[in-house]
């Protein structure tokens, strides 16, 4: 792969956590000319760090490993902030109701990266993401037999 690609945090987190699909996503994220992601992706990921280490998932200091791998990576990836115009979008419906509002928030984002990257790529594994990406012309990455995440 060498487009843009916007890694959504359930993907972010099965790669973090080590999830079977994780290696993917850490080969599709190594691969990708740019990785972009949402202020939101950041916050919502070291949350599921911390959900991880309290339901005792994973250890205080592999948590604290994970935080500096995702300190790492996300330093070579743009960011986009939770803008106004990102917000605005998210306010509007989407092609598949009803739209979780962080959900909203990452379509929005995915929209604005592809006017910046043509060649766009949404990496995610929660199925009403990848539904909704698709019907607004984004291309998503294949994932077969992945279900839909749960809330983050």
């Amino acid at each position: 792969m060498s487009a843009a690609l916007y890694l959504e945090t359930s993907a972010l987190l099965s790669w973090l956590l080590g999830e079977p699909e994780g290696d993917a996503v850490r080969q599709a994220v190594d691969e990708a000319a740019v990785v972009v992601t949402s202020r939101l992706t950041l916050v919502e990921s070291e949350r599921g760090l911390l959900r991880a280490e309290q339901e005792r998932r994973i250890s205080s200091a592999e948590r604290h490993t994970l935080m500096g791998l995702l300190a790492r990576s996300r330093s070579e990836w743009f960011r986009l902030a939770l803008s106004e115009p990102i917000c605005d979008r998210a306010e509007r419906p989407f092609p598949m109701e009803p739209v979780r509002t962080l959900d909203a928030l990452h379509l929005a984002s995915a929209l604005t990266a592809l006017e910046i990257y043509p060649d766009l790529v949404v990496l995610t594994f929660d199925a009403r993401a990848a539904n909704n990406s698709q019907s607004l012309g984004l291309a998503v990455l294949p994932w077969a037999g992945r279900p839909a995440s749960p809330s983050t």
